[in-house]
């Protein structure tokens, strides 16, 4: 494992801490991560305790994570179980702390389809509690998603670990003033806007409605604001601004070079995703790698949905509209957390968005990023338009 200076592990812990805004004495915390990053999960744990809540830390290693689903004696059908002990747990927590959990992000690329269904399922009452996915839960706890690098992660995404950690470490370090001041910055564009129009030279090219829909500056911070708001939590690296759009509104293509599946980690290559009515047509899409990966998981997504009587199934509706500006991050890896936060790209995800001030319950909520050359024109509530961007670079 790849030891990171205690500094800069003390920095990002208290920035991860502060994602989760301890607002009373005594509230509780679950700190959940892959056993590598041991030392992160330690001192977040700490500095919670340093901020008057309540810490209890889980961990688990590669190892046991693929035995999981390699060993043949454990079933599917004992995996999809929803523990009672940790449905309890998860219900009595005031918020809930998460470090990527894979030292090795192709831990799960060989993993049986049908015991990562199971493991859909196991989650999907932890994910109503969670985010407030049915209205007993609702609004959902406080939530934060942190990356963390690896030399095996860094070898799986085919760059030099030292990039790796600039992105992950580095793009969680800019400080919070200052990551506030820049999506302050690009907010200010969309204020009053009613549509989005984004395009790039290699096949985006598709409009979304935002008009009175909520305006996320994603500084890393959880103000009071924003939870009086219900919007409850974020990923750190942070570094957008974002919005549910109206989810049966839209059209057009969107082409994102590089992501992975959401359920094996597989990586998924040169993708043409085409949407209407604010739906996308899975039928349609276009990938050059991986392509039966990516449908596999939408259609098994929306089977779950279905089986879980979702007030309306939205597997495939527009969830989120986002536009990077994180000024570390500058190249996609296909990996979506620090993606989505390259500064000139706008990601647009499908599924869920109840968790960000929308109106979509989905099993799914799966972000597609597109170079950082997009061209963005923003249509306002009065008629005008302005262009904003131009190949990535703020007009």
């Amino acid at each position: 494992m790849e030891k990171i200076k205690f500094e800069k592990i003390k920095l990002c812990a208290n920035n991860i801490v502060n994602a989760i805004n301890i607002q009373r004495k005594g509230e509780n915390v679950l700190v959940k991560g892959g056993t590598y990053c041991q030392d992160l999960l330690e001192e977040i744990a700490l500095n919670i305790y340093r901020n008057n809540g309540i810490p209890v830390i889980i961990s688990n290693s590669d190892n046991y994570i693929n035995t999981i689903y390699q060993d043949t004696s454990i079933s599917s059908e004992i995996l999809e179980i929803t523990p009672l002990h940790y449905l309890k747990l998860i219900e009595n927590i005031d918020a809930y702390i998460i470090i990527e959990p894979y030292e090795d992000p192709g831990v799960l690329g060989n993993a049986p389809r049908e015991k990562l269904n199971a493991k859909i399922k196991h989650d999907a009452p932890l994910k109503d509690i969670l985010y407030g996915g049915k209205e007993e839960y609702a609004p959902g706890k406080k939530w934060c998603y942190a990356g963390w690098p690896s030399r095996k992660a860094a070898k799986y995404y085919n760059i030099e670990y030292e990039l790796l950690e600039k992105f992950i470490v580095g793009g969680m370090s800019v400080p919070q003033n200052k990551m506030d001041e820049i999506t302050k910055n690009l907010g200010q564009f969309f204020e009053n806007a009613k549509n989005v129009h984004v395009s790039d030279d290699l096949g985006t090219d598709f409009t979304v409605t935002i008009q009175d829909r909520s305006m996320i500056l994603d500084n890393g911070l959880l103000s009071d604001d924003r939870i009086a708001l219900g919007l409850l939590g974020g990923n750190l690296p942070a570094g957008e601004v974002f919005f549910p759009p109206h989810e049966k509104i839209g059209e057009g293509t969107l082409f994102c070079p590089l992501t992975r599946d959401r359920m094996t980690n597989k990586i998924i290559k040169n993708t043409h995703l085409r949407f209407k009515e604010g739906k996308l047509l899975i039928d349609e899409v276009t990938s050059e790698e991986n392509q039966s990966d990516l449908i596999n998981t939408f259609k098994d997504s929306e089977k779950i949905d279905r089986e879980k009587n979702v007030p309306e199934l939205r597997t495939y509706n527009v969830a989120e509209l986002g536009i990077g500006c994180n000024p570390e991050i500058t190249k996609a890896i296909g990996y979506i957390l620090t993606d989505e936060k390259i500064n000139g790209s706008v990601h647009l995800a499908f599924g869920s968005n109840k968790m960000m001030g929308g109106t979509s319950v989905s099993q799914l909520h799966w972000d597609f990023v597109t170079t950082p050359q997009a061209n963005i024109t923003v249509e306002y509530k009065n008629g005008t338009k302005k262009q904003i961007m131009e190949k990535g670079i703020l007009v």
